[in-house]
């Protein structure tokens, strides 16, 4: 079941990302199975082309439902308006970026030597006119 309470979102997601903080424009969509948040997207620093997304889940959870990927994607391309969806993963994190690459965001630069283990950030980004999850007017 979707859930749009920010509070609960940003919670379940500060125990998964290290050094998430909470910013004033943010906006969260979780999913919640048997009362319990297993997955969640936050959102952050929009502006009228670009925000970006945060995505966390509970291991092995059963969270990526079609209705869940349509709702985290229509909210900004939809709902906002935006042009792109950017997010970034360390370089060694290579669940997350299988995942970023199967949703289909692709790679867009790399901040060498940003992680925290001294490798690559990979900024990924997906544009509007790629997202395959919701129907986007073209502008």
């Amino acid at each position: 079941m979707l859930v749009y309470d920010l509070d609960a979102v940003h919670a379940f997601m500060k125990g998964r990302i290290p050094g998430l903080h909470r910013c004033d424009d943010m906006q969260a969509i979780g999913w919640e199975e048997r009362g319990q948040l297993v997955a969640g997207v936050l959102y952050e620093g929009f502006n009228p082309h670009n925000v970006w997304m945060h995505v966390a889940a509970v291991p092995g959870a059963r969270w990526m439902r079609r209705e869940y990927l349509r709702a985290c994607f229509a909210y900004p391309f939809l709902v906002c308006g935006v042009e792109r969806i950017s997010g970034y993963v360390n370089e060694s994190n290579w669940q997350a970026r299988g995942f970023d690459e199967h949703l289909g965001f692709k790679e867009e630069a790399r901040l060498r030597g940003a992680a925290p283990d001294g490798g690559d950030v990979i900024i990924y980004v997906m544009r509007r006119e790629d997202c395959r999850y919701v129907q986007v007017p073209q502008h």
